[in-house]
């Protein structure tokens, strides 16, 4: 793997090469064909010193990519480690099932040498509730109004004027988002 490693308002030290060079590689183990890997370390001021990490790994058949905040960017490359091998398996998981009954799955596969299992990959995706609700036409003022009553992070409603089906959402900044069906 070719590293590209750049800090952003912090100084990349050998520590933090290394670190991520070694946390990183460790998905090489999964590719016959090892991609490139761009990984930007960028330390950002929110509410308090955070650190954000983002890696991109582009490969001809997928993309992969991952950010994280933390207060400890040690913590966030490890954390970004984790999303990168769940990527995979999602991806391998995907192929699997799409190519299973066409029997050519070890050419597609051919790759991924020892990617997890995807059958652990399913389990993991296993709907454990569902719920059903009227859509109450509504403003996104109202919308977050409710999600906030709710104490959730995010809330589906129809749109009052457009009676198009919108989600109004919680960021990880403290502000909302909204989110509009066209």
């Amino acid at each position: 793997m070719n590293f590209n490693i750049r800090g952003e308002n912090i100084e990349v030290t050998p520590a933090i090469r290394e670190y991520v060079e070694k946390k990183i590689s460790k998905l090489e183990r999964y590719f016959s064909e090892t991609p490139d890997a761009q990984v930007n370390v960028n330390l950002k001021t929110y509410n308090d010193k955070m650190s954000k990490v983002e890696v991109t790994i582009p490969m001809s058949q997928l993309l992969l990519r991952a950010e994280e905040n933390h207060m400890d960017m040690y913590a966030a490359i490890d954390l970004i480690s984790d999303k990168l091998e769940r990527q995979i398996r999602k991806h391998k998981t995907k192929v699997n099932r799409k190519h299973r009954e066409k029997g050519n799955l070890n050419e597609l596969l051919g790759s991924y040498e020892n990617a997890p299992n995807a059958e652990d990959e399913e389990q993991d995706q296993e709907i454990v509730r569902q719920k059903r609700f009227n859509l109450k036409p509504m403003d996104s003022e109202e919308a977050i109004l409710q999600m906030d009553l709710l104490g959730h992070n995010f809330f589906v409603y129809t749109d009052a004027e457009t009676n198009n089906t919108n989600i109004v959402y919680k960021r990880k900044d403290g502000k909302y988002g909204l989110i509009e069906a066209q």
